[in-house]
């Protein structure tokens, strides 16, 4: 069973080693793990068979080969769970997913003025991972690295806008909503609302949510490998309701060119 990546292959197509060029146990253990991740990180053997459709047996001997390698931990009570040799890995991944993106960061910045971001949705938080500023002397400036809360970002409200309600709701339960401003939505209610309308319109706006004076355009990137969206931000005065109307479809280009990019392992030249 291959892992399903950001080629956008179904779980559960069989294609075999020979065909793909690829090995079958290594294809195997990358789609439980990614099987694991998807419920939540932790997962019993009889979870793993059913929805990987693989004998027990076969998923038994590919877990003892990532317990031993460190890519999975066998809790107490007999479950599997991520391991944490895993977060080297990914740490090391979303430099690279930064590295990969400036290019098109930076085609945004030329094209709006304003400064460009790349964020991810990491577990209840969103993560920035790259950022080019604007060449404007008034400028916004986010630290690579930074974690903030979703509810208050425009970066974080594309990405769980994305989500099924259910889901979003937990989240913000674990984390709550505290109100970065006066204009930040702290009600979850309110919140699934501002969902439902990005969906319909297709990118995300905070508007002085998350600091005063500062507004935000934002798109996911589609088919990512990872849950991920692109922004611009500048001063309220610049990015302006007339100004989004001509900044959301450059967004939304460079989204495209980016995820198809990724796709190819960051080897997609910019237009």
């Amino acid at each position: 069973m291959p892992c399903t990546g950001i080629t956008g292959r179904p779980r559960g197509a069989q294609v075999s080693a020979d065909r793909t060029g690829g090995v079958q146990s290594l294809e195997r253990a990358f789609d439980l793990l990614e099987r694991m991740a998807d419920a939540g990180g932790e997962v019993g053997l009889s979870e793993l068979s059913a929805g990987s459709g693989l004998p027990l047996p076969t998923i038994h001997r590919l877990m003892r080969t990532l317990v031993a390698c460190g890519y999975v931990r066998q809790q107490p009570n007999r479950r599997y769970a991520l391991g944490p040799r895993l977060i080297r890995l990914g740490e090391g991944a979303a430099r690279l997913l930064g590295t990969w993106a400036r290019p098109y960061l930076a085609e945004l910045v030329e094209a709006t003025g304003e400064t460009a971001n790349m964020a991810l949705l990491d577990g209840d938080e969103v993560v920035y991972v790259a950022q080019v500023p604007s060449r404007h002397s008034m400028r916004m400036f986010t630290e690579v690295g930074r974690r903030v809360l979703p509810h208050s970002t425009g970066v974080g409200k594309a990405l769980l806008a994305s989500l099924p309600p259910g889901e979003v709701r937990a989240l913000l339960a674990r984390t709550g909503m505290p109100a970065a401003t006066d204009r930040t939505i702290t009600e979850p209610d309110a919140f699934l609302a501002e969902l439902e309308r990005i969906r319909e319109l297709g990118y995300a706006v905070d508007d002085n949510e998350q600091e005063v004076g500062v507004r935000c355009l934002a798109v996911t990137v589609p088919d990512s490998p990872t849950a991920a969206a692109i922004s611009i931000s500048g001063p309220a005065g610049r990015v302006t309701e007339g100004a989004t109307d001509k900044i959301v479809p450059v967004l939304h280009g460079v989204a495209q060119r980016l995820s198809v990019a990724l796709s190819n392992n960051g080897a997609a030249p910019v237009s």
